[in-house]
């Protein structure tokens, strides 16, 4: 029943962090451990900036609709007014790239669209009980497109369990369906006439990403094999891609550096590493270090205009760096190759950057031209990109679709419950239901425990208000207004915290129609402890356990990243526009398989499930080593011969048996068999037995290549008496582990 978890060690000496290390990795995680890590992160405060400003001019889109509402027509038509400009404003401040008042006005449509269908159906259960399941299946294979999109669909559901209630005909339904879209075309006006750090998302994510080198090439001053997340890169890439509306209004600071980044990555790894760059001591190795200090700085002055607007200043000492001087350098051979490509590299940035005293200093050739960008949809041409998207994802062993199966039984069952229950305001239980769940284990426990804990906050806090105050329902509104802006505010410090806001302002809202705080506060409690019961029941039902899916994301970036070598390959044997072309896009590819590895792995050391196919310490080995294989190839890339240059005898034979050989070695470890290298040694043999095999950077990083596979072979292969003891072994483990937990022996819990 255990599952891993990695926890970071206390200062002991090298042998006890050794065994430290090892227990820490095979402590299974059981149910008991799990939910006291859910406890604990869905009580975390996020550490972030936050962004009152938006907060304050969302709040302004809630107090517009409800005010005149309130005064002019009914409480029943400001609570409608509110709830569509409160999801629509909420909306907004998920995380996306496509205009901001896009999401709000989607997301009014969409509200309005649900409660005028739901009121049709909502005359009997054997007609809204069919259409609550239908959508909210359809809004869980929302996450099939994107988190946003499965977060916007899930407040339809609660929209259509609400406002059905309010309608008393048709024409009243439909009145209530107008007022909820006039919420979200308000908060979409607001944004409009309010611009606040326009493009500031965008700026963000292109500055962390040449921050991330920045720190990157830092860290390789004194570790020259660090790793490096590609993350904010890819964050980045997924940032640039803008419709062609965006495309004419993107400010010009936000359409090269990104690639500027991408290519100083390579060259300051292919500089520090001492196989292939400088020297391991020595003068050579005092010089890279400079360089690279020089390069973080270079960068982060970039980061800092593009975050900002405003040029930054670069340190005199780290311009003078950059000059080369050809008789005195003492930097020889591929390392020599690597100075000289960074600090060409790093005149573009100081040309983005715009220091004073920068140009003519150093050596400043002009970035990229040309003015193509990464295309992102329109909103009708997304349409046939989210029907291939869920066509993909409809099929059992799917963690979307088996999330959209829950969130309907949740749904449908939790409005049965609490239509039995003795209390008003039943809805409440679906909606929680529906606004914690998520297609993973973690984050639905987690979110489970924070609005429950949110809740009774919040309802405290309001209750207090409500009995200091008196019943009057203009005060209450404008409690519900200020309520709906604290819970913006803290809308990215964790969900606990912007709950407690978000369950006061319902409170203020029942009030302000005239519902005692006596009814309201018990039922508001119970219910949302209801409908949390639920939703984690539900996944103890029917999970999507992350930790049997290891063996095939491993797979996955085991075929991606052997492509992506052979690639690179190609390009000494043949540099041509075509494999550079294929380079990037392996290499993009690449990516995304490491990514997809990384969340799935991440996951499941939070599971609380036997591992299967793969145990902790063989993926953490397994991981290890693809990393290193990837690592080889970027390497390898920072090299790469310009188009007509010399080629590399070999490479082309060793390409091909690496794409073969990782390829049917994914299959292998899929199929949970041992890999062979037979292709790769032989074409690496044949490549010494030759004459003269070229670039020795290439034959270098080639053999480090073959040694990353080996290590892979040796995480994953076992025979099958192996795996009988390893799973035996892995049991004794989990049992033993939890025994020492019990008698207060095992390994001290670090971190909280």
């Amino acid at each position: 029943m255990g599952g891993f978890l990695v926890r970071p060690l206390p200062h002991l000496d090298q042998a006890d962090a050794t065994r430290q290390g090892v227990a820490a990795r095979l402590r299974p995680v059981t149910w008991l451990r799990a939910f006291g890590e859910v406890v604990r992160s869905g009580l975390t405060i996020e550490e972030t900036r936050l962004e009152p400003l938006l907060a304050l001019r969302t709040a302004a889109g809630v107090a517009i609709v409800v005010g005149p509402a309130l005064w002019l027509v009914s409480p029943a038509y400001a609570a409608s007014a509110a709830l569509g400009a409160y999801s629509a404003g909420g909306a907004t401040f998920q995380r996306t790239w496509r205009p901001r008042k896009v999401i709000a006005l989607g997301a009014g449509a969409g509200l309005a669209l649900s409660t005028f269908v739901g009121y049709l159906a909502a005359g009997r259960l054997v007609t809204f009980l069919p259409l609550l399941a239908v959508w909210a299946f359809a809004a869980g294979m929302a996450w099939a497109v994107g988190s946003t999109a499965g977060i916007v669909a899930a407040t339809t559901v609660g929209s259509m369990l609400v406002t059905i209630t309010l309608p008393t005909s048709i024409g009243r339904a439909l009145e209530h369906a107008g007022v909820i879209a006039l919420g979200g075309a308000t908060q979409a006006v607001l944004i409009l006439l309010f611009p606040i750090r326009r493009w500031g998302a965008h700026r963000d994510a292109l500055a962390d990403a040449l921050a991330a080198v920045a720190d990157y090439a830092r860290r390789l001053r004194h570790d020259p094999t660090a790793p490096f997340d590609p993350e904010p890169l890819m964050t980045a890439r997924d940032a640039a891609a803008v419709t062609p509306s965006q495309a004419r209004t993107r400010p010009s600071v936000l359409h090269g550096p990104r690639g500027l980044a991408e290519r100083i990555r390579p060259v300051v790894a292919a500089l520090a590493d001492p196989d292939v760059g400088a020297p391991a001591e020595g003068p050579g190795r005092d010089r890279a270090r400079e360089l690279l200090d020089a390069a973080a700085d270079v960068l982060d002055a970039v980061a800092r205009l593009i975050r900002r607007g405003i040029p930054a200043e670069v340190r005199p000492g780290s311009l003078d760096v950059l000059r080369v001087d050809e008789e005195h350098e003492v930097l020889e051979g591929p390392a020599r190759q690597a100075a000289e490509r960074l600090v060409e590299l790093l005149g573009e940035a100081l040309e983005i950057a715009d220091c004073g005293g920068a140009r003519g200093r150093t050596p400043t050739p002009p970035g990229p031209a040309g003015t193509q960008f990464l295309v992102r949809p329109t909103m009708l041409r997304l349409v046939p990109v989210v029907v291939r998207a869920v066509r993909r994802e409809l099929r059992r062993d799917s963690p979307v679709f088996r999330h959209a199966v829950r969130l309907a039984a949740v749904a449908t069952l939790g409005y049965l419950i609490a239509a039995r229950l003795p209390l008003g305001h039943g809805y409440w239980a679906p909606i929680a239901s529906v606004m914690v769940m998520r297609p993973d284990f973690h984050r639905t426990y987690a979110r489970a425990v924070a609005r429950f804990v949110g809740t009774l906050a919040g309802v405290a806090l309001a209750t207090g208000m409500v009995r200091a105050l008196g019943p009057d329902a203009h005060v209450f509104g404008a409690l519900a207004v200020v309520s709906a802006g604290l819970s913006y505010t803290l809308i990215r410090t964790g969900y606990a915290y912007s709950q407690c806001f978000t369950a006061a302002y319902v409170v203020f809202l029942l009030g302000m129609g005239g519902q005692a705080w006596e009814q309201t506060v018990p039922e508001r409690v119970v219910l949302t402890l209801l409908g949390g019961a639920l939703a984690m029941l539900a996944y103890v039902v029917f999970p999507a356990w992350e930790t049997p899916r290891l063996p095939g994301r491993l797979a996955d970036w085991l075929a991606a990243n052997g492509h992506y070598a052979a690639a690179v390959l190609r390009n000494y044997a043949e540099p041509n526009r075509e494999h550079h072309t294929d380079m990037r896009r392996a290499l993009l590819a690449s990516r995304e398989a490491r990514a997809a590895w990384q969340e799935t792995y991440d996951r499941a050391r939070q599971e609380p499930v036997r591992p299967r196919g793969l145990t902790s310490r063989e993926a953490q080995e397994a991981q290890e080593a693809l990393k290193g294989f990837g690592r080889a190839a970027m390497l390898m890339e920072s090299h790469v011969p310009q188009a007509d240059s010399r080629v590399v005898p070999g490479a082309e034979r060793f390409a091909e048996a690496l794409e073969t050989d990782t390829a049917k070695a994914a299959v292998a470890v899929r199929e949970h068999r041992n890999p062979d290298w037979g292709r790769v040694e032989e074409a690496l043999h044949a490549w010494e037995d030759a004459a003269g095999y070229g670039s020795p950077v290439v034959r270098r990083e080639a053999e480090l290549q073959k040694r990353a596979l080996e290590d892979l072979a040796t995480a994953v292969s076992r025979t099958p008496l192996e795996r009988d003891v390893g799973s035996a072994r892995e049991e004794q483990r989990v049992q033993a582990a939890v025994a020492a937990e019990g008698d207060g022996s095992g390994p001290a819990h670090q971190g909280g």
